[in-house]
C-alpha cells in the first residue's frame, strides 16, 4: 500500500494523461478487435468501439446465432462463431472485449492472455474469489498486455476532480463514504427481464457453453434470457452497480479489500422467481487504506428510483458529492466562509474504451487495471457470501480467504 501523498500523485498523473488528448495514429497503429458476448451490453461496447479512431471490428461470439446475425450489421465483414476458443486462434486479433454474463468472464480472459491478446473486460472482473485470484494471477504473468476492466468511472472527469479535491487536502480526514443505487420501472416491467423469442431453442443456443462453470440444468430459454436473475450467473445489483461505485472509490483512494462486509436485504418487490434481491444495504469496514479506517456503506433498491446512483465521501473538514456533477462542500463549523466548488474536468465520448486502445498504443497503465478490479471483486463476493450465509464475512489477509 502507498503512502497517501505518493498514491495521489502517481494517480493524478495517470488520469491527467490519459484523459488527454492522444497522439495522432497512422495506418500502423490500428486494432483488430474480437467482442466475445454479443448481448444488449456488448452490443453497445461494439458500437462505442467502432467509434474509436483506428479500430476495426474483426470477430464475434456469441452462444446464440440471432446476436451473430446483428453483429453483421455492425460490422459485415466480421468473423462470427459460437466459439470464443475458435475466435481467439485469430492471430491477427491484438485485443478481445469480453461482455459475457458475470459467470463466464474468467475463461475468455485468461484464453485471451495465454493467446496473446489484451483484454477488455466487463463488471465485475470476477465471479469468485478463485476466478479473482486466477485472473488477477495470470495478467501479472503477461506484464506486456493490457487489461481495462469495465468500471468506467475511472475514466470520467469525475475521477480527475475527486483527485484534485482530495489532494488539496480541503476534505480533512475521511471516515466514511455512502453510496446510494436506485432505479425503478413502470408497472408491469419488471427490472432486468427480458423477452424469450421464438428462435431461442436448443438450435440455436449452445447451451452447454452458456453453462459454462455453473450447475448443468436443462435448457431452458427463460433462464438464458433472464440470467440476471439467477445465484448460478449472476451477481445481480452487486455485480453490476455496486462494483462501479466501489472501482471509481478503490482507484481514487487506493482503498484495499475490506476487513469486513456485512450485507442484508432481499427480494422485497418481485416474486417472480429471481434468486437475486432487489433492495439491499452493504456495509464495509476498511481498515487498510492510506487515508484511514473509513466506513463505505451502499444501499440499493429497484422499486423506487430516488436518490438514483449517488455518493457522498465525508470528511471532517468538506464533503465530496457525486451524482451528475461532483462537487465539494464544505463543512461550515470549520470553514465558515467556504464556497462550494463544482468539477470542472469533462468526460470524452467513449472515453473508458479509448483509454484502452490508447494503453496498447502508447504503453501507459490502464485506469481500471487488474488490480482494482481483484480488489473490487473480492469485496463484491464478501458481500454475496454475507447475504447468503446471513453473517458478517471477514478478510484474511494472511491466507487471502473469506472466513
Amino acid at each position: 500500500m502507498q503512502t497517501r501523498r505518493l498514491f495521489i500523485g502517481n494517480v493524478a498523473t495517470s488520469l491527467a494523461g490519459s484523459l488527454a488528448t492522444g497522439k495522432v495514429l497512422g495506418a500502423n497503429d490500428r486494432l483488430r478487435l474480437g467482442i466475445i458476448g454479443m448481448g444488449e451490453r456488448g452490443t453497445q461496447l461494439a458500437r462505442e468501439a467502432a467509434g474509436c479512431p483506428n479500430v476495426e471490428l474483426a470477430g464475434f461470439a456469441d452462444v446464440y446465432r440471432r446476436r451473430l446475425d446483428d453483429a453483421h450489421l455492425i460490422a459485415p465483414s466480421a468473423r462470427v462463431t459460437t466459439d470464443f476458443a475458435e475466435l481467439l486462434e485469430d492471430k491477427s486479433l491484438d485485443a478481445v472485449l469480453i461482455a459475457t454474463p458475470h459467470h463466464l468472464h474468467a475463461e475468455p480472459f485468461l484464453a485471451a492472455l495465454e493467446r496473446n491478446k489484451h483484454v477488455y473486460v466487463e463488471r465485475a472482473m470476477a465471479f469468485t474469489l478463485e476466478e479473482a485470484r486466477k485472473m488477477q494471477a495470470a495478467a501479472r504473468t503477461h506484464p506486456n498486455l493490457k487489461v481495462q476492466v469495465g468500471h468506467q468511472f475511472c475514466s470520467s472527469g469525475h475521477a480527475v476532480d475527486a483527485i484534485e479535491y482530495l489532494s488539496s487536502g480541503a476534505t480533512g480526514q475521511v471516515t466514511a463514504i455512502r453510496s446510494h443505487s436506485y432505479r425503478n420501472t413502470p408497472h408491469g416491467k419488471p427490472q432486468w427481464s427480458r423477452p424469450v423469442f421464438p428462435d431461442m431453442t436448443p438450435a440455436n443456443i449452445a447451451w452447454d457453453s452458456f453453462l459454462g462453470p455453473a450447475p448443468e440444468r436443462d435448457f431452458d430459454a427463460h433462464r438464458f434470457t433472464n440470467w440476471r436473475y439467477y445465484n448460478d450467473y449472476s451477481g445481480g445489483s452487486v455485480h453490476e452497480n455496486l462494483s462501479q461505485q466501489l472501482a471509481f472509490w478503490y482507484r481514487v483512494m487506493d482503498i484495499g479489500i475490506p476487513a469486513a462486509v456485512t450485507m442484508r436485504g432481499g427480494i422485497y418487490r418481485w416474486k417472480d422467481d429471481r434468486e437475486v434481491p432487489d433492495t439491499m444495504t452493504v456495509s464495509m469496514e476498511h481498515t487498510n487504506c492510506p487515508w484511514g479506517d473509513l466506513l463505505f456503506t451502499w444501499d440499493s433498491g429497484f422499486g423506487n428510483n430516488h436518490p438514483g446512483m449517488t455518493e457522498e465521501l465525508l470528511g471532517t473538514d468538506a464533503t465530496i458529492v457525486r451524482a451528475q456533477q461532483i462537487r465539494l462542500l464544505p463543512q461550515k463549523v470549520i470553514q465558515p466562509g467556504g464556497a462550494e466548488l463544482i468539477g470542472q474536468t469533462p468526460t470524452a465520448p467513449r472515453a473508458h474504451l479509448q483509454n484502452f486502445f490508447d494503453s496498447i498504443r502508447l504503453g501507459h497503465t490502464t485506469n481500471c487495471p487488474v488490480d482494482v478490479g481483484f480488489r473490487v471483486s473480492v469485496a463484491c463476493r464478501m458481500a454475496l457470501d454475507s447475504y447468503r450465509l446471513g453473517r458478517t464475512v471477514r478478510w484474511d489477509a494472511q491466507t487471502e480467504e473469506i472466513v
